[in-house]
Parts: C-alpha cells; structure tokens; sequence
C-alpha cells in the first residue's frame, strides 16, 4: 500500500482521514501552506510548501502514484492524480476515476463560466454534515483496499 496524501487546507475530514490511515498503518501526508497542527502519530508526515496558488497541489501530483490515494476536493489536482494512477476520494465521499474526472471538470468549468457571468449569484455550498463524514470514511476505506 502507498501513501495517502491530503490536500489539507480546507480539508474537513483529516482527522477521519488519519483515523483510517492508522487503522491500516500507512503513511500519511498532510500537505499545505502551513498553519496546520502537527500530529503526534509517527504516520503522519507534514509537509509544507511555499505560500502561492496551487503549491499544495503541484507538490502533490508530483509526488503521488500508482497504489497511492489522494483526499481533496480540487477537480483540476483530481485528474492529475487519477492520470497517474492515484485514487481519489473527495472529502464528501465521492470517489474521481478516469470514467468520472473528465466530468467534473467539465461541471466544474461550466459552474466557474456561470459564476464569472453572474457576480451577484450567492451561495450554492451546503454545509458539511455528519454523513458526509460517514461517507468519506466509507469511501476511504474502499479506496485503501483497492
């Protein structure tokens, strides 16, 4: 088994996500511009990258794999890791492979074009809820075994 890589600065389920990977004992890396508490656990590793857009997410798609798995919400990091052989699993629990990626960034376009002609649309995001945890951690464990 390989390394899960969190993209964690707006990640809500690392706490899960170190849950799981302790579970398995396997490596975790939580990746971001800083500010996060370290962890105590010897399987997580923390690595921080330089201040800028997108740093977490260059560092991680550079580093992950075939056998690796990826928590983020990001499409755009989504596909790279799925083209190099990741899984990905989004912090609601939504599972990005080579049949779906394309889509959601198709979706994820189209959202940005109908945002960018609409700059008084408001909202759209639900909260974060409890069974959105439960799925995640389902779905992590799923990605873990393959």
């Amino acid at each position: 088994m390989g390394v899960i890589y969190v993209d964690a600065d707006a990640c809500p389920v690392k706490a899960e996500a170190e849950a799981v990977a302790t579970r398995h004992g396997v490596e975790i890396a939580f990746v971001s511009n800083g500010g996060l508490r370290p962890s105590h656990n010897p399987l997580v590793r923390m690595v921080y990258v330089a201040e800028g857009p997108d740093e977490a997410d260059k560092w991680i798609a550079e580093q992950c794999g075939a056998g690796d798995v990826v928590v983020t919400n990001d499409i755009p990091l989504a596909a790279r890791c799925v083209e190099a052989g990741a899984r990905v699993v989004k912090p609601n629990g939504e599972r990005l492979t080579a049949a779906n990626v394309g889509n959601a960034l198709a979706t994820r376009d189209l959202m940005t074009d109908l945002r960018a002609a609409d700059p008084f649309r408001q909202g759209g995001g639900k909260g974060f809820t409890k069974a959105d945890r439960a799925r995640f951690r389902d779905a992590l464990e799923r990605a873990m075994r393959g």
